[in-house]
Order: C-alpha cells, then structure tokens, then sequence
C-alpha cells in the first residue's frame, strides 16, 4: 500500500513538469540570440527570466507576493509584434499572487513607481496554454510600469 501511494506521487510530482531540459535550454537560446542581435543587456535570474530595472521605484519596501499592484504595461513577442498595450491612461491592478510566474518575479523586484522590462519564457508565463492573444509555448517581452501598491 505504501508503494502506490509512492508511486501515485512520483507520477504526480513529474507530471507537473512541462517542459524537458532541451526545450528549457531551446527557449533560453532563443532569448539570448535575440539579445545579442539588438545588443540589449539583461540580468536573468536562476529560473529564466531576463530582466533590466529601468527604476526601482520609491520607497522603502519592495513590492511583496500578497499586495495589490496598479500597473500599465506594453507586450510583444521577441518579433516585435506587440500583442497588447495597457496605457497609464487605464492601468489594470491585481494582487502579485494572481499573475504569472514571470510578472511575480519581476514585480517584486520593484517599489512603487518601478519600470522593469523583461523577457519572460514559457515556462514562467502561460506555457501550453494559449489565450486570444498570446499562442502556447510563448517568449513573451514586456515593459511594466508599476503605478500603485497596497
């Protein structure tokens, strides 16, 4: 009996992954070549994501996992093409835990009034998932630009 419950969360625990190592390090290559064809530099953190703080923002605190975040952002593939602009004019606020893995990790880099551009892979945005917008297996570019926390 103990070994099916192993066994049930071996398989449950691998399923989580969707992606292989070839396919993280396919995506990682991807981002770099762009980066080195437009000579764009960018810091990237241990899980992925490719990031430059174009300003911290004001203030003592970083922006936490639990707060509410206001913020305008413009987004594109690493084409160019932009799929959606949130202007300052009409900015959208969630809570940072209700986003994807890439926007958490760089909002909490930031303070208020923070601008961050990032590039974020698949593995850290919406994965196989596909919306109107944005097709599975996405590198997704983005420029925020944080206007309230709470």
């Amino acid at each position: 009996m103990k070994w099916i419950g192993c066994i049930a969360l071996l398989i449950s625990i691998t399923s989580c992954t969707t992606y292989s190592e070839n396919d993280l390090i396919g995506f990682d290559q991807e981002i770099q070549a762009y980066l080195d064809s437009t000579g764009i530099e960018m810091e990237k953190t241990e899980d992925g994501l490719h990031f430059k703080i174009l300003e911290e923002g004001k203030g003592e605190k970083t922006i936490a996992y639990k707060d509410q975040v206001t913020f305008s952002y413009k987004g594109s593939f690493l084409d160019g093409n932009v799929f959606q602009i949130i202007g300052k004019d009409d900015p959208i606020s969630y809570k940072v835990s209700q986003l994807i893995i890439g926007w958490q990790d760089a909002l909490m880099m930031l303070k208020n009034g923070g601008r961050i551009h990032i590039i974020i892979p698949p593995q850290l945005g919406y994965a196989t998932q596909k919306t109107d917008l944005i097709p599975a297996n996405s590198i997704l570019m983005y420029e925020l630009e944080v206007h309230d926390v709470r």
